[in-house]
């Protein structure tokens, strides 16, 4: 790459933002002419994905062609200096941005498109939601170039710009199907967890900013930072990868946001939002692995956000709270990956993870359109009415278990491998015990992820039917398009990392040691995450032959319960967190009322009944005022003759 390509990354977040920008600003459409507002509406959201689709796309055929990757192409201007402490507008493109910039584009757009059937008043609907589409397009188009700007941004200062306008977006997002009770809570959920990662996400970009006397990503990168400072810096910097990343402890949100139209569910888990802290965190990496501490952490909880996810995952009905808890699990695996000195093989399960979450999410949405309800206990039997959707399920799934070959398969491998290296021969910057951790969760966690990726095929789509009066069909083309040319990369992207240029452009900055990036590891430790990934589906598949019209779920028995409740962590956080914080707001709030607001008003009582009192006085009658001016001189007149004889 050189420096010519550099305004077609200044495309990719401008073609949405300007989207986004107009779509916000168009008025409010009559009640007879909705239609023309939301083509317009339509035709800028669609515009601005595709614009951003086809630099990415340029920037890619560029990535390929070249032997091999120099050092990132950056170019940057100061935006404002404060005392020396430089803030730049800047872009800094390498070989990992082009491909997460390319997946972002890709799911973006087809978002976009499935979005304008599946926000068009269905058989079920009762209410008309067409008048509220234009905002939507626009906050869709926002959503993406704040993921662009992350994926792009060549300064700290600016990462965080687009890192915020995403949690903002998240919450009007989800918040738009106002006919359902939950959506607001959800939203404002969402909003208030990530928003505490966010502050330690800030102040880690203060200290690495404050140290290096630039934000700019290459002088923070270069800057030689204390062992103290920079563990605590990148500690901090973990505290919003939870936030935005759904990891634990701060992974609540994330199940609740279901209550968001399907399409934006499959942009956040697939492609923006939850993908934005393992990017960031790759894209430092060259700190973290000088943070031997910081990466332990981040290694605990990968390993039990991989856990927590798959098995709050087993005893969900809701099919899009299936998904979503896998989503939780599926990035414990990249994050774990990142804590034993994997980054690639991270980057990588975040592509293909974005192609088949994207994938199972629409094909989700397309049965939820079908039958009207999210419950896969009022699914079942849809195989033979929605063919297309079943096979593109299918796939979906297969790569999410890691079925080889497809997609899932050779980036779960990849993240296994590592692992197993780092516990096994201490390779990478962790401890070995890190290692350990990670490769045996991840392990339980493919044994879990297969089994209720069985079930939810199962219950969806095999069996007998459990809603007869239904009649449903395979979706339009709107909604059909996007699910098929998303089964392409959910099933083939896998085979990317046969290709030596695929996985160099992988390679972090700052990794200089000119070794190949290893994504495929062809050898016999296969074996055992494919004969765990057997074994759990063939678990959950027996359990469901004895029984076809029961829920494999019941076998959990006295645990059902609490992996559908998560462990019941959502209540303990309510219990130590929310109640709490509850209590002090009322109590301040008594304080303010009784003590603040109560002296001020209290203040303006007594001087109003002061003055009240001295009106009544001066409003008194004729003889009563002589009265008490003759008296008021006999008083003054006998006090000065007191005085006089005193003196």
């Amino acid at each position: 790459m050189s420096t010519p390509t550099l305004w077609l990354a200044a495309v990719l977040p401008a073609a949405p933002l300007v989207a986004g920008l107009l779509g916000l600003l168009l008025p409010p459409a009559p009640s007879h002419d909705r239609a023309s507002a939301r083509r317009l509406a339509v035709a800028l959201g669609v515009t601005g994905a595709a614009v951003s689709l086809l630099a990415a796309l340029a920037l890619l055929a560029a990535l390929a062609l070249l032997v091999r990757v120099d050092a990132p192409v950056e170019a940057s201007t100061t935006w404002v200096d404060l005392g020396g402490l430089r803030v730049t507008l800047g872009l800094r493109l390498d070989g990992v941005a082009v491909l997460v910039a390319t997946a972002v584009a890709a799911v973006a757009l087809a978002v976009q498109v499935y979005s304008i059937g599946y926000l068009r008043r269905g058989p079920h609907d009762d209410v008309d939601v067409d008048h509220r589409y234009p905002p939507y397009a626009a906050q869709l188009s926002l959503f993406t170039a704040a993921m662009l700007t992350v994926v792009v941004s060549g300064d700290l200062i600016m990462l965080l710009v687009g890192w915020e306008v995403m949690g903002v977006c998240s919450y009007l997002l989800i918040a738009h199907d106002r006919r359902l009770p939950e959506a607001p809570g959800a939203a404002v959920k969402a909003f208030l967890v990530t928003r505490v990662g966010d502050v330690g996400f800030l102040l880690g970009i203060a200290l690495l900013g404050v140290g290096a006397g630039s934000f700019r990503i290459a002088d923070v990168l270069a800057h030689d930072y204390g062992t103290g400072t920079l563990t605590a810096a990148c500690l901090l910097l973990l505290a919003g990868v939870a936030g935005k990343s759904a990891q634990f402890p701060l992974h609540t949100w994330l199940p609740d946001a279901m209550a968001g139209p399907t399409p934006v569910s499959a942009l956040i888990h697939a492609a923006t939002m939850v993908a934005a802290g393992v990017y960031a965190v790759a894209r430092l990496f060259p700190l973290f692995e000088r943070a031997p501490a910081a990466l332990a952490v981040l290694g605990v909880m990968a390993a039990i956000t991989m856990l927590l996810g798959a098995f709050a995952a087993t005893a969900q009905d809701d099919i899009k709270r299936v998904l979503a808890w896998s989503t939780v699990s599926q990035i414990g695996y990249m994050t774990g990956a990142l804590a034993v000195g994997a980054p690639a093989a991270a980057l990588f399960h975040l592509l293909t993870h974005a192609a088949f979450k994207a994938l199972l999410f629409l094909a989700a949405g397309a049965v939820i359109h079908a039958v009207g309800t999210t419950l896969m206990s009022r699914m079942g039997g849809l195989r033979t009415a929605m063919p297309v959707t079943f096979w593109c399920t299918v796939v979906g799934l297969g790569a999410l278990a890691g079925v080889p070959p497809l997609s899932g398969f050779w980036s779960k491998d990849g993240v296994l491998a590592a692992a197993e290296a780092a516990a096994l021969d201490g390779a990478g910057p962790s401890a070995a015990w890190v290692g350990w951790l990670v490769w045996l969760a991840g392990l339980v966690g493919v044994a879990v992820t297969a089994w209720y990726a069985t079930r939810l095929l199962l219950r969806t789509f095999l069996g007998a039917t459990r809603t007869p009066l239904l009649r449903p069909h395979d979706p339009p083309a709107l909604l059909r398009w996007p699910v098929l040319l998303l089964t392409v990369p959910a099933a083939l992207l896998g085979l990317a990392a046969f290709a030596p240029w695929f996985a160099d452009r992988l390679r972090v900055p700052g990794d200089d040691t000119g070794e190949a990036v290893e994504l495929v590891h062809l050898a016999p430790n296969l074996v055992l995450p494919f004969l765990l990934l057997l074994v759990g589906a063939g678990v959950a598949w027996t359990g469901w032959r004895r029984d076809p019209a029961a829920d494999p779920a019941r076998f959990l028995g006295p645990l059902r319960p609490v992996f559908a409740r998560a462990f019941r962590l959502d209540d303990v956080q309510h219990t130590v967190v929310v109640r709490p914080v509850g209590a002090l707001a009322r109590v301040v709030r008594t304080g303010d009322e009784l003590g603040v607001d109560g002296l001020v008003e209290g203040s303006g009582r007594t001087a109003v009944e002061v003055g009240g009192g001295l009106a009544a006085l001066h409003r008194a009658a004729l003889p009563r005022a002589a009265a008490g001016v003759l008296a008021g001189a006999l008083l003054i007149g006998l006090a000065v003759a007191l005085i006089g004889v005193t003196s």
